[in-house]
C-alpha cells in the first residue's frame, strides 16, 4: 500500500482486527458443544451441559476471549442502532473486475481487500470471522463449530445449518472444499498460506476437515477459519447469455455472495453502490449485533489523493476519512464544514501493531544485494528535517517491522531471542549480538556530514567511487542510479527529499509517478526500485503469513507480499520458527529475533510512524460511546443519525 493511497489505507482499518494472524500458543478454551448443543444454539452460543466432544464455538491464539460463554454482541456496540442511510466513500485509481482471487485485474472497493483476496469484503464471508474487539480470537461464522487435537494436526469446521447465499441455496461442505482447492490454484498468496494442508475432505453431512503435513503449527487449525467461502453452482454456472462463468478470469457480473451486502449497481471504473441484504443468514449473529447498519455503500472512484481531499471537503462523496498527511491534518481542516461543526476530528489511540513503513528496496536487482550499499542509504535518510519541515514533528521513527507492541526488537537480545539467534552466529551479521540497532540520528549540521561521510565509505567498501559529482562502480564506471516509483502526485512530497538527499553522494535519481492501475501491476511483478509502501497489517499473533512476506519463495512468487524480494535461509528457519513456536514467550522472542535480524540486513530504509488514528467526518453519523479495544475504529458499527427517525440521508 502507498502512502498516499487512502482508500487503502482505511480499508486496511475496516480489517484491522481482522488481519491475518499467526501462530502462537493456543490459551484454555471454553464454551465446549456437542453436535446437537451447536446445531440449536449456534455459534457464540452459551454452552450447554452434556459431554464434551471437543467442539468449540470460538478459538484463541494469546488468551481467552473476555466474552468467552455469553457472548450476545460486542460491549462497544449499539446494539439497537437504527438501520438506514447512505455511507458515502471514495476510492482512488478505477476497477476493472469483480473477481479478487486472481492476479488480473483491479477488484473493485468493497471486495476482498488487497490482490488475493484474503477476507471477504462485503459479499462473501469467511468459516470463522476474527474479532474487532481482542486480538487472536474468532468466533464461528459459516462454521457455527470447530475442533482440532492438541497435536493440531488437522481441524474440523461444522457448518451453520443456516448458513445461505443470496439466493437461498445453504452453503454446503462441497463449497468450502471447491473453495479451498481452487483459492489455492489462483494465487501465490493463498498457496503458500495454506500450503501445509494436504487434505480437505468432507467427513460429514455438515462436516469439513482439513488435515495438515506437520504437527506442532498451532495457528494452521485457527487461520483455516479464515478461508473465504465462494458458491461452487454460481461459479461453475453460467450467466444470463448463457456462458459458462470462469473463476480464473476477471468478471464484471455482480458475483453470488453470502454477506450482508451485496453489489446493487455500478459504472465499471468509476462507481460502485453495494445494499444491504435485509435478511441476511448471518445478522443476528453476536458478532454482527449493531454493526453493519448502512442499507447502502456508495464508492465513486477519483484519480488521486488530491481529489479525494476536494470531495471530502464538499461533502456528499466521501463522509469520513483517515488522513494520513500532517500538513493537513494541522492547517488544513479550515474550510467552513470544519469550522462550524459539521466537520469533526478526533485523534484516537492505535492499539495496533504498526507494520513497517519504508523505502523498500528491490533487492533482487544487483545493486542492492550488497549489505553495504543498503546500509549506506539508510544512513543517507534525513528523517528529522522531514519530521520537522514537512510534518510538523508528529511522527516517530520506526525501528520494527512490528512497532507499537511488545513484538518489537528493543535493546541487545534477551535470553530467549539467544535461544534462536545463536545457532545463526557467523550467517548473520555479528551486530545482532552487541549493538541495540539504532537509525542515524541527524540533530545538527556536524550529524549531517558525518552520517553522510559514513555512507560514502560504505559505498566505496563496496566497490563505488565518486568520479567528480557521480557515484560510479570503480571497475565498470558505470552510474549508481536509483528510479523511485509511486502512484500519486503528492507521493513527490515525501519521495524528493529523500532523492535529494542521495543526490549529494552523486546517485542519480529519478521520481516516476504512473497511475494506480499500473503501480498495483508493477507491484504484484515486483517491477520497481524503490518504492514507499506500509507493508500489510501484522497481528500480535504473527504466523504463517510471514512466509509470505519474507521466505524466498515468496521473493519470486508474483503476487506475494514479499516485495523487498527477501531470500535468505536464515529468514526462512526464523520464520519457520515463529510459525512452530510452543508458546507465547518463544512466539515473541522467535518474533523479536527475526525483526532485530532484517533490521540489521537494511533490507528497507525505515521511514516513520504515529501510534495514533487522525479521524475526520461529517457530522452525520451516530457511533458508540467506546471503540474497541483491538480494532481502535469500527465504521461498522457506526450509524446514521437520521436514520432513527425513519430519514434516508444520503
Amino acid at each position: 500500500m502507498t502512502l498516499t493511497r487512502r482508500s487503502a489505507l482505511r480499508l486496511s482499518l475496516y480489517a484491522a482486527a481482522l488481519a491475518v494472524s499467526g501462530s502462537s500458543a493456543r490459551a484454555q478454551q471454553s464454551n465446549p458443544l456437542t453436535p446437537s448443543d451447536a446445531a440449536s444454539t449456534g455459534a457464540g452460543a452459551s454452552a450447554a451441559t452434556g459431554a464434551d466432544s471437543g467442539w468449540v464455538t470460538w478459538d484463541t491464539l494469546i488468551r481467552p476471549s473476555k466474552y468467552a460463554d455469553s457472548f450476545p454482541h460486542y460491549d462497544y456496540v449499539n446494539p439497537d442502532a437504527p438501520k438506514g442511510g447512505t455511507l458515502n466513500q471514495v476510492a482512488i485509481g478505477s476497477f476493472d473486475s469483480f473477481n479478487p482471487f486472481i492476479v488480473r485485474g483491479t477488484a473493485a472497493a468493497g471486495m476482498s481487500a488487497g490482490n488475493g483476496g484474503f477476507g471477504g469484503g462485503l459479499i462473501y464471508e469467511t468459516l470463522t470471522e476474527q474479532s474487532t474487539d481482542e486480538p487472536g480470537v474468532s468466533y464461528g461464522l459459516i462454521a457455527e463449530a470447530m475442533k482440532f487435537p492438541e497435536d493440531d494436526s488437522w481441524v474440523k469446521f461444522r457448518i451453520n445449518p443456516n448458513a445461505r447465499w443470496h439466493d437461498g441455496e445453504p452453503i454446503t461442505a462441497d463449497d468450502v472444499i471447491w473453495s479451498f482447492d481452487t483459492l489455492r490454484e489462483l494465487h501465490p498468496q493463498w498457496n503458500a498460506y495454506y500450503r501445509n494442508v494436504v487434505k480437505a475432505e468432507k467427513t460429514g453431512e455438515r462436516e469439513v476437515t482439513f488435515t495438515f503435513d506437520q504437527k506442532g503449527n498451532r495457528e494452521l487449525p485457527h487461520i483455516m477459519g479464515d478461508l473465504v467461502v465462494v458458491p461452487r453452482h454460481w461459479w461453475e454456472g453460467t450467466d444470463a447469455s448463457g456462458k459458462k462463468r470462469d473463476i480464473t478470469q476477471p468478471t464484471l457480473e455482480p458475483p453470488l455472495g453470502s454477506a450482508l451486502y451485496k453489489i446493487d449497481s455500478f459504472s465499471t471504473g468509476s462507481s460502485i453502490i453495494w445494499a444491504r441484504v435485509p435478511d441476511a443468514w448471518s445478522k443476528d449473529l453476536p458478532q454482527n449485533v449493531g454493526r453493519h447498519n448502512f442499507d447502502r455503500m456508495k464508492f465513486v472512484y477519483l484519480r488521486d489523493s488530491n481529489a479525494s481531499w476536494e470531495a471530502f471537503k464538499k461533502g456528499g462523496l466521501d463522509d469520513w476519512r483517515v488522513e494520513n498527511i500532517s500538513r493537513r491534518w494541522a492547517e488544513g481542516y479550515d474550510f467552513p464544514a470544519a469550522q462550524n461543526g459539521q466537520v469533526i476530528k478526533k485523534e484516537i489511540h492505535s492499539p495496533s501493531v504498526e507494520s513497517m513503513q519504508a523505502y523498500v528496496l528491490n533487492n533482487r536487482l544487483p545493486k542492492f544485494q550488497d549489505r553495504r550499499v543498503r546500509q549506506a542509504l539508510t544512513l543517507a535518510f534525513n528523517f528529522e528535517e522531514m519530521n520537522r519541515t514537512l510534518f510538523y514533528n508528529s511522527y516517530k521513527r520506526i525501528t520494527s517491522y512490528f512497532a507499537n507492541s511488545e513484538l518489537a526488537a528493543t535493546g541487545l537480545p534477551s535470553e530467549g531471542e539467544l535461544k534462536f539467534l545463536e545457532p545463526l552466529r557467523g550467517q548473520i551479521p555479528d551486530e545482532v549480538f552487541t549493538k541495540e540497532f539504532t537509525l542515524p540520528v541527524y540533530d545538527d549540521a556536524a550529524a549531517t556530514r558525518e552520517h553522510l561521510r559514513q555512507a560514502l565509505d560504505l559505498f566505496k567498501q563496496a566497490g563505488y567511487e565518486l568520479k567528480g559529482t557521480s557515484l560510479v562502480n570503480a571497475k565498470t564506471g558505470e552510474p549508481f542510479t536509483i528510479e523511485f516509483l509511486g502512484d500519486d502526485p503528492t507521493d513527490s512530497r515525501t519521495l524528493e527529499p529523500f532523492a535529494r538527499q542521495l543526490q549529494r553522494l552523486g546517485i542519480k535519481t529519478n521520481i516516476r509517478i504512473i497511475d494506480t492501475n499500473q503501480y498495483v501491476e508493477r507491484m504484484t511483478n515486483f517491477d520497481f526500485e524503490v518504492m514507499a509502501a506500509k507493508y500489510y497489517p501484522q497481528s500480535l499473533s504473527p504466523g504463517n503469513e510471514q512466509r509470505d512476506f519474507w521466505s524466498s519463495k515468496a521473493a519470486d512468487s508474483p503476487g506475494s507480499r514479499n516485495y523487498a524480494g527477501i531470500k535468505s535461509p536464515v529468514i526462512d528457519k526464523l520464520v519457520d520458527t515463529i510459525v512452530y513456536a510452543d508458546n507465547r514467550d518463544d512466539l515473541v522472542a522467535a518474533t523479536r529475533a527475526l525483526d532485530r535480524v532484517m533490521l540489521w540486513e537494511y533490507y528497507v530504509v525505515p521511514q516513520w510512524y504515529k501510534d495514533t488514528i487522525w479521524l475526520a467526518y461529517w457530522n452525520k453519523f451516530g457511533m458508540p460511546e467506546t471503540a474497541p479495544e483491538y480494532a481502535g475504529i469500527d465504521p461498522y458499527s457506526w450509524w446514521i443519525k437520521d436514520a432513527a427517525s425513519g430519514g434516508t440521508p444520503q
